[in-house]
């Protein structure tokens, strides 16, 4: 079919799966027609009390935020990788999101090398790690954007069926370290938006809300149009953990781990070539 505008496409149904039950098919499937699903109960209350005992005393070290892109009202902690070995064990290597960037984001080539034909792979590489606390009341919408643009990455129209494996840049994780909803700031996206035109101009009446209970987990293309929300409660903070894997070849955006960590620390905590330091 063919639309003359990318907004006028029927919006995909954005799936939603229980961490026990779903299958590394159900989540590629759901990704690549709506660039998006959520996983619930995927960690439990005492994995995310540990990741916030070991986060909690950089958060209150933190300056409110400078920028633009974020809300003053928010604060962040990045370099976690050196910070929280439950984080990096749980969020980051979480078996589900690993298997499907390492479908989406791997890239294999083969090359003349003399007379012989060698074999490169580039497995994927953690790209950010983020901690997301304290979007506190008061906080203003973020514009939407495609995460990918830090990688000057442009999406074809296309349908989803046409979609190509390793078209994409880099894939998102987010788990709520707290009930996260429409009212206090959930991440919201546009779902079905990787498969739009580049220009394609994004428009909020089609977003969709990603409500996570504690421990639900919401995995999304950074080709995707999404964004943090307004904090229109008067009490509630939203707390997220979230990372994103790119591209094992494409230079880190937003956070650099050979600067932003101790390698002394990531040497006993972490596999070295997800950091990339072995890549």
């Amino acid at each position: 079919m063919t639309y003359g505008d990318d907004r006028d496409r029927v919006v995909p149904e954005v799936k939603t799966f229980d961490a026990a039950t779903v299958t590394y098919d159900e989540i590629f499937s759901a990704i690549i027609q709506a660039g998006g699903c959520i996983i619930r109960n995927i960690l439990s209350a005492d994995i995310l009390a540990e990741i916030e005992k070991d986060t909690r005393h950089h958060i209150e070290a933190d300056k409110p935020w400078g920028g633009s892109i974020f809300p003053i009202q928010t604060c962040c902690v990045r370099g976690l990788a050196s910070k929280s070995k439950a984080y990096m064990d749980s969020v980051v290597a979480y078996s589900k999101f690993q298997d499907i960037c390492e479908t989406l984001l791997a890239s294999t080539t083969k090359n003349w090398v003399g007379n012989e034909i060698e074999t490169s792979v580039s497995h994927p590489q953690l790209n950010n790690t983020l901690l997301f606390f304290s979007i506190g009341p008061g906080a203003s919408n973020q514009p939407l954007h495609r995460d990918d643009m830090l990688h000057h990455h442009y999406t074809l129209r296309k349908e989803p069926p046409d979609y190509e494996i390793g078209q994409d840049s880099a894939i998102g994780f987010f788990i709520g370290g707290k009930k996260t909803t429409k009212a206090n700031g959930a991440t919201r996206f546009i779902p079905g938006s990787h498969l739009w035109d580049h220009m394609t101009l994004c428009v909020e009446e089609l977003t969709y809300y990603a409500e996570l209970e504690l421990g639900d987990g919401f995995i999304v293309l950074a080709s995707c149009y999404h964004c943090g929300s307004a904090n229109t409660t008067e009490d509630q903070e939203k707390l997220a953990y979230s990372c994103f894997m790119a591209k094992g070849y494409l230079r880190q955006f937003e956070e650099n781990q050979y600067l932003k960590n101790d390698p002394a620390i990531l040497t006993n905590l972490h596999n070295e070539e997800m950091l990339a330091y072995l890549i």
